[in-house]
């Protein structure tokens, strides 16, 4: 675990615009009070071994997994697809929103992560 902490600390070094926008939207609870955590490990099990994902951002309550996606995402779909698939049989849900969704239109981001966090909206496909 002590690996995937500092490297949860070094992508929070890290973080791109798009993440650090969407972060100063959502951090000290400001959207419905919920708390989110940043650059967050999930545990799972896979081949009969403990595995992380590092989630972009996480409410616990919720059990609300909000991935920002970049350009990368598009050449690793399958991948998404796989980790979303995973992230779900924990009984956690997964959005995602696009860079461009967030710097440009944080206040429609909010309005439907406020959404997913009251449970009215599908949680597996872009927004």
């Amino acid at each position: 675990m002590k690996k995937i902490t500092l490297l949860a600390r070094e992508f929070r070094r890290k973080q791109t615009k798009a993440e650090r926008i969407f972060w100063q939207a959502v951090r000290n609870r400001k959207v419905g009070d919920h708390k989110f955590y940043r650059q967050y490990p999930i545990e799972f099990i896979y081949d009969d071994q403990k595995r992380y994902f590092i989630a972009d951002c996480y409410c616990h309550d919720s059990q609300l997994v909000v991935e920002i996606d970049g350009g990368i995402h598009e050449q690793q779909k399958d991948y998404d697809t796989f980790r979303t698939a995973i992230i779900n049989q924990l009984e956690i849900r997964v959005i995602r929103y696009t860079n461009k969704e967030v710097t440009d239109s944080m206040d429609r981001v909010k309005i439907n992560l406020l959404e997913e966090l009251s449970g009215k909206q599908k949680c597996d496909e872009f927004h």
